[in-house]
């Protein structure tokens, strides 16, 4: 099946043993109420899932599979003469729950290389909308077009046994993955770059060759998006896109399907929007001040002005939660 297909299915059986046993020890017991405000307001603190690949925390920060951004750039593998983290190690980690080794992250590499490919009628898919689409709409209209390529959805209509759900499931999950760096910056060069495509460089690593897609050949650059893939590769599994992502695909949606949802809960400025209006405040906050490098002490005072105006919001303070 392939070396990380094989890991992962090791760890799936081991893990789904213990979770049989768990629920048979203790299936019964308690882990909270609710109160009717939470069912009104938004299912806030209701337990709803278990979310072992990232936990969030208020001090510390993010962690993934215990393990904290700095210890991260420190031990995950690296580009050739790279300083930061390649996702495809992180990508390891939170699958397999342990550290990758140079091999391992090159297995992923190769095997996302060998994903990659986009058929042609996504581009014409999306070329079909306006250019003043926002970008989301695009790149959500892109993955519902490369739905057609779903090997679950294939395999279910020519009755595929239960138990091999999982396999298709991670086929689709590892094409979607491989090739969602081709739709985005496809995406960002026709709103941006007047439809200045650049093709894929198969030689690149999954970060390097999206930064080289977008347009960026800086070898900083490469190296920034790659930590910035790292730090943003899981947020728990409570937010609204992820939430959404494990809702969808509870009705046995393909993973296209269950993605293109997520990232429709991810567009609102409650959420994935918030980064959005965060660059402009931004924007805003260096137009008042008349300074592209404001000072620690200009930006303080220019948010302490933003909150004493109530102009501050979960949309640019926050992601959403479900």
């Amino acid at each position: 099946m392939g070396i990380l297909k094989d890991r992962f299915k090791a760890k799936a059986d081991q893990m789904a043993a213990e979770i049989k046993d768990l629920l048979k020890e203790h299936g019964s017991k308690e882990i909270g109420t609710v109160q009717l405000s939470q069912v009104y307001q938004g299912m806030r603190g209701i337990t709803g899932l278990v979310s072992e690949t990232s936990l969030l925390d208020a001090q510390e920060g993010i962690r993934f599979r215990g393990y904290s951004i700095p210890e991260l750039r420190e031990k995950l593998p690296k580009a050739p003469g790279g300083t930061e983290p390649l996702p495809e190690g992180l990508f390891y980690l939170m699958l397999i729950g342990e550290l990758p080794t140079e091999e391992d992250v090159q297995h992923v590499t190769a095997t996302l290389q060998r994903r990659s490919h986009v058929p042609n009628h996504v581009f014409h898919t999306i070329d079909a909308l306006p250019l003043n689409a926002h970008p989301m709409t695009q790149f959500v209209v892109g993955v519902m077009a490369l739905q057609t390529e779903s090997q679950f959805a294939r395999k279910y209509a020519a009755g595929m046994n239960k138990k091999d759900y999982w396999e298709a499931t991670f086929d689709d999950a590892m094409d979607l993955i491989a090739r969602l760096p081709r739709i985005a910056a496809y995406v960002y060069r026709r709103r941006y770059k007047f439809g200045d495509h650049i093709q894929p460089n198969g030689l690149l690593d999954w970060s390097g060759n999206f930064a080289h897609m977008l347009g960026f050949e800086d070898p900083k650059f490469q190296e920034l998006m790659r930590l910035y893939m790292t730090i943003h590769a899981d947020h728990e599994g409570g937010n609204v896109s992820a939430h959404t992502t494990h809702l969808v695909g509870s009705a046995l949606s393909d993973p296209y399907l269950s993605f293109a949802a997520g990232m429709n809960g991810l567009a609102g400025p409650l959420h994935g929007l918030a980064n959005q209006e965060v660059v402009k405040w931004i924007f805003e906050m260096q137009e008042q001040l008349q300074t592209d490098a404001p000072s620690k002490e200009q930006i303080k005072e220019y948010v302490e002005k933003t909150l004493s105006q109530g102009k501050s919001s979960s949309g640019i303070w926050s992601r959403g939660t479900a």
